[in-house]
Order: C-alpha cells, then structure tokens, then sequence
C-alpha cells in the first residue's frame, strides 16, 4: 500500500505545470554530465596505457612495481571521477528545480519514491565501495599481478583493471573475468607472475646426464605464455662414487606448471630409456616449487633443535 500510494504521488507531482520541466531539466544534466566523465575517462586511459607500456618495458624491478601502482591508481580515478562529476552536476540541477518547483506533497512524495528504488542498489554500492577502497588502501595486489581470489576455485588471472567497485581478471585461456569487490575475501599474489620450480635429478654419471638433460631442454618453448627463460642447469654436486645430483629451474606462468612437471619429466624418462649403455638415471625426477623468498621465510619458520638433528 505504501509503494501504491508513492506512484500515485509521483503521478501527482508529474502533472503539475512545471514538473516535466525540472524532470528534463535534471535529466539532460546527468546525461551531459556522464558525457564529460565519459571524455575525462577516456583520457585517464590513454594516460594508463602509456603508463603501462613504460612498466612493461621497465628493466628496473623497482621503478616497474612504482609504474604498475600509478597505473593502479589511475584506473580507480576513472570510476571516482564519473561519480564526482554525475553527482556534482545532479546535486545542482536539483538545487534548481526546488527554487522553482513548490514543495508540495507530491514534490516529496516523488522525492521518496526516488528514494526507495536508489535504496534497493545503494546498499549495494557501498559495500562494494568500502571492499574496493580497503584492498587499494592495503594494497593486496596491482593492475598486472597475477592473482587468484578468494573463495572462489578457479577466478584467477592477470588484474586487468581496479575500481572502487569491482575487479576485471583475464586468464590464460583469454576470457574476461569481472568480479564484485564485496565478494572477495581473500587474494593470493604470485610475485613477479611466474612460479619458480626446480628439478631434482639423480644420475650415475655426470657428463652423459648433463648432455641428456640439455637435449630435453633444448625442446622447451621459451615465451612469455610457457616458460619465461630458458631452463638450466643450476647445480651438479656428486653426492657417492657414482651419484651426482643435477638441479634444473625454471620459471613458468601459474597454470603452466605442467611443462615442467609433466613434459619435462617424461621427456626425461623417454630419452633416458632410448639411449644405448644402461639407464643413467638413477630415480625418477623429483619436482619442487622454488621461491628464493620463500625459502628465506621457511629457513626462519622451521627451527631444528639440537636433539632433532642427532
């Protein structure tokens, strides 16, 4: 009944003289209004772009990560700046139709009614708003980091774009992903959009097995969507008489982990089997994640005691 009687008072108040007026008046200055914040925003993005074309081709890891946050900032001013202006203007044409207008019981009936259908989405809104603004406060991730979010199982991709109200993911098979800001709870970041992983292979002999080893690696493709350099060799230490351990890393966008853990191994195991003389390898290649600041934290996390060790 409540809702019936606000129609009926808005339909009261568009009837009136001057009612249609002031209602075109404010509708032409908001349409106006989002077409000066369309051209500014529009402007904010060439600037955004230029920016991230310098971060791309940024040799320095520093000045990269500066240049992705002034990106990040930027991509939020597009969303502030297009409330700023559509509010500023709507807020003045108001001003003007209530000099003009009377302030009658259908003014505020049709007011109300205004009220109850902006209510339904402002809610909304603002809790999107306030999750938008604490992540870029806190700074949990930048446009260009790879990230997956939280709780959902597989919304992951690079951060495209950032707004006080959502979030636009692209993953590696291309498709967009837009996300509420509201409905994240947490973000998991991968450092620099590669994961570091080691090889761990045990051979009986040290030349036959680096030469085995190169010959898999030379069949790896090295690009920006598989592997980001070339593997190698890092380490060959001879562990007995006839055992050498021979470490292999590589570094790979997240999703590509298989390259390495799959084709990489198997490879292995195929080359090992077709060469004449007796298997080189003595086990099959362990594979392990290999972060240098992760293991930093771990050294620091894991305490040993005296007692353990013996």
């Amino acid at each position: 009944m409540q809702i019936e009687s606000l129609f009926m008072e808005f339909e009261e108040f568009v009837v009136q003289p001057n009612a249609m007026r002031s209602l075109v008046i404010l509708l032409a200055s908001i349409i106006v209004a989002y077409l000066l914040s369309h051209v500014i925003a529009r402007i904010i993005i060439k600037i955004a772009q230029k920016i991230a074309l310098r971060s791309d081709t940024a040799t320095n890891e520093e000045k990269k990560i500066k240049l992705r946050r002034v990106e990040t900032y930027l991509s939020v001013s597009i969303a502030a700046v297009r409330a700023l202006i559509v509010g500023i203007v709507a807020f003045y044409s108001w001003q003007l139709i209530s000099t003009t207008a009377s302030l009658s019981a259908a003014t505020i009936g049709a007011s109300a009614f205004f009220i109850v259908i902006a209510g339904g989405t402002l809610g909304l809104v603002l809790r999107d708003v306030t999750s938008g603004a604490a992540m870029i406060i806190e700074r949990w991730f930048d446009v260009g980091d790879f990230v997956q979010l939280e709780p959902f199982l597989d919304v992951s991709g690079v951060v495209e774009r950032i707004t006080l109200r959502s979030t636009k993911l692209r993953n590696l098979s291309g498709e967009v992903i837009w996300v509420h800001n509201q409905h994240i709870h947490g973000v998991k970041v991968t450092p620099r959009g590669l994961r570091t992983l080691a090889v761990d292979i045990f051979v009986n002999n040290e030349k036959v097995g680096r030469n085995l080893i190169e010959k898999v690696l030379a069949t790896i493709p090295v690009d920006a969507m598989t592997v980001a350099e070339k593997p190698k060799i890092i380490k060959s230490e001879q562990w007995g008489e006839h055992l050498w351990l021979m470490t292999v890393t590589a570094q790979t966008p997240p999703g590509r982990e298989w390259i390495i853990e799959s084709y990489l191994v198997e490879s292995l195991k195929d080359q090992d089997a077709k060469r004449r003389g007796g298997d080189t390898m003595v086990r099959r290649p362990m594979v392990r994640y290999a972060d240098p600041a992760a293991e930093k934290s771990f050294r620091r996390a894991i305490r040993i005691s005296k007692n353990d060790s013996k």
